[in-house]
């Protein structure tokens, strides 16, 4: 590359590093025509240099607004919906209340209870995100009849739901109606579908670990900064995704 070659990066990139949005997120503005740049209406695809303006929904974003990054954990109790639209009752972002513009990386369902991540930092969202590189997740899940040592097998081989088979996974019973699980996978309520396939219904589900971020003993409800260690082990993880 010619050394008088400005240094672009991809535009949804640079929507998510100013702390807007994901990246998912900012390409479904860019795919609505709520993006421009230098005056045109963006592409999927575009890419930017520090020259360039882009605007979204006519208010200029540029990189020195980039906030500081922010990433926190949150045990979400019952009942709480990881959203961000604000007009939905309940809401992640109201109940957590942080004074800066962050989002939930993932879901985990309203009835389920345990670890999430929130941060503004859209770059980490995608990378966490993407199902190719299993990071691992792990829960704690009660259920309403005895575990048997062929339900715990079936679990970790493998369980068709969605069209698909379900892939392998650590299945661990901890008493008559609790077992532990560590998934690679996201797939849509993946837990309670894989339960109800084998006859199980969910009474509880808790998550306690993302990657190298554990629950802990943060209390229901409650929040705290992620330590620079977390951080630093999190971004190693995430280092060829």
């Amino acid at each position: 590359m010619n050394s008088d070659t400005p240094k672009t990066i991809s535009l949804n990139k640079f929507i998510s590093e100013t702390g807007m949005c994901s990246r998912r997120q900012a390409d479904k503005l860019i795919d609505e025509g709520r993006v421009l740049l230098n005056g045109e209406i963006a592409r999927t695809g575009n890419r930017v240099a520090a020259s360039d303006e882009v605007k979204v929904d006519g208010k200029i974003i540029r990189q020195k607004d980039k906030p500081k990054l922010i990433y926190i954990a949150l045990h979400k109790p019952p009942g709480i919906i990881c959203t961000t639209d604000r007009s939905i009752k309940n809401n992640i972002i109201d109940f957590v209340g942080h004074p800066r513009r962050i989002f939930p990386i993932g879901r985990l369902d309203k009835p389920s209870e345990g670890l999430i991540l929130l941060t503004n930092d859209g770059d980490i969202v995608n990378k966490i995100l993407r199902a190719a590189h299993a990071h691992e997740k792990e829960y704690i899940v009660n259920v309403d009849k005895k575990i048997t040592s062929s339900f715990v097998k079936k679990m970790a081989a493998g369980v068709p739901i969605l069209d698909t088979v379900t892939l392998p996974c650590f299945v661990e019973k901890r008493n008559p109606h609790t077992f532990r699980i560590i998934l690679t996978q996201g797939l849509n309520r993946q837990i309670r579908r894989m339960c109800e396939y084998l006859g199980y219904q969910v009474t509880g589900l808790k998550r306690v670990r993302i990657m190298n971020i554990h629950l802990g003993d943060l209390k229901k409800g409650k929040w705290r900064p992620l330590t620079d260690a977390e951080i630093k082990e999190l971004k190693k993880q995430l280092s060829d995704s």
